[in-house]
């Protein structure tokens, strides 16, 4: 049985240099303190912002990295000061693992929004010094759950209701949150006409809170390739190809509120124009390039664009909650850690419905015969 009083040795897998293909790694967890919870992770799911930063499209990285922010598992040990969490609860960690705790958003619960900055799950540096791995040197890396086991405060640990498939509930932990925190943010209500563009990771969760709140709910995508899935699967009411002049000008000015997951190019506009008075467009997905925005629509019908990132701790466990009520989970493919590298690929060209989740319980097997073969048996501290 693990003693996790102590720093515990952690099976992962990493990306070693930029753009690098996935390898075994061994590094170090930190003992379990007094407001720690140690979570055995079952499943890690593979969001685009993975790609992203280990592909470093979003600035310059640290390696090895250990990616996944979608974590989810069972807890196997807690501090002497948790109450809220016991072990053999489900439990799942998502984009942070700490912030300043001080500031203004911090204590209104928007820790994501940090003056200073969250403590991002992996990727980042235990900063604050109230962070029991800081240290003079800016504090230790984050690694997250591309790995069998993370420890974490509990101030940034989620309970997964039990009702829900642990699988399919983990990628909630961002994809679900992504889009949950701005429909509540930004007055999402029943009586209006939600459309959501773009059907992948975010959209998918998107269009199921739509259905979920009551909202005639729109699937807004290029071609018609997922129209059968968002009419059958998602149960949406419409569905809209965004490539169909007729179908776009039939639209337009008919909706309340936009929600847009889409992270390739393109016209804003072609939305814009979709929008009643008063309309919304609230953007999740970050496009390659900037976007530029022509002026009078929002000033004629008075439009607003807004953007959001992930929600706070609070939020993310009311959207949890909701979910263990309606039943609400992600729709995911399995896959096992032999086949990130061949994830990221068909994450990148879509070809996935709608997320891929790392069946981490695979790790130890996989692990061992990477091991083997690459001669890599290091462990980092």
């Amino acid at each position: 049985m693990t003693d996790f009083t102590v720093p515990t040795e952690c099976k992962g897998y990493a990306a070693m240099e930029k753009s690098g293909k996935f390898q075994p790694w061994t590094f170090t967890r930190r003992a379990c303190g007094p407001d720690d919870v140690v979570i055995d992770i079952k499943f890690a799911g593979i969001c685009h912002s993975d790609i992203h930063q280990v592909r470093e499209e979003w600035g310059a990285a640290q390696f090895p990295m250990v990616p996944g922010h979608e974590i989810g598992g069972v807890v196997v040990a807690v501090g002497s000061n948790v109450t809220s969490l016991k072990v053999g609860d489900h439990a799942g960690v998502g984009c942070m693992v700490d912030s300043c705790r001080g500031c203004q958003n911090c204590k209104v619960g928007d820790e994501q929004y940090c003056f200073s900055g969250m403590v991002g799950t992996y990727n980042s540096k235990y900063r604050y010094k109230h962070c029991l791995e800081y240290n003079d040197q800016g504090g230790a890396t984050t690694y997250g759950g591309y790995s069998k086991s993370i420890v974490v405060d509990r101030n940034f640990v989620l309970q997964i209701p039990t009702a829900l498939d642990l699988a399919a509930a983990t990628p909630l932990l961002c994809a679900g949150i992504t889009v949950y925190s701005p429909m509540m943010h930004f007055g999402l209500r029943t009586n209006m006409k939600f459309g959501v563009v773009g059907l992948g990771g975010l959209g998918h969760m998107a269009a199921k809170f739509g259905v979920a709140f009551g909202n005639h709910t729109t699937v807004i995508s290029r071609g018609t390739g997922k129209k059968a899935s968002a009419l059958g699967d998602l149960g949406v009411d419409a569905f809209i190809d965004s490539k169909n002049a007729e179908e776009m000008a039939a639209a337009a000015k008919t909706f309340d509120f936009l929600l847009c997951t889409v992270s390739a190019d393109y016209d804003v506009g072609e939305y814009l124009n979709l929008l009643k008075h008063d309309g919304k467009f609230v953007v999740v997905g970050v496009p390659e390039s900037a976007r530029p925005i022509q002026m009078n629509p929002l000033i004629f019908r008075r439009i607003s664009i807004a953007g959001s990132l992930i929600g706070g701790v609070k939020e993310t466990q009311e959207m949890l909650d909701f979910c263990g009520k309606k039943n609400i989970v992600c729709d995911i493919e399995t896959i096992s850690a032999a086949q990130i590298d061949e994830g990221y690929e068909r994450t990148v060209k879509g070809d996935v419905k709608y997320r891929f989740v790392i069946d981490t319980a695979t790790n130890l097997l996989v692990w061992a015969l990477d091991s083997d073969r690459c001669g890599l048996n290091d462990v980092a501290h």
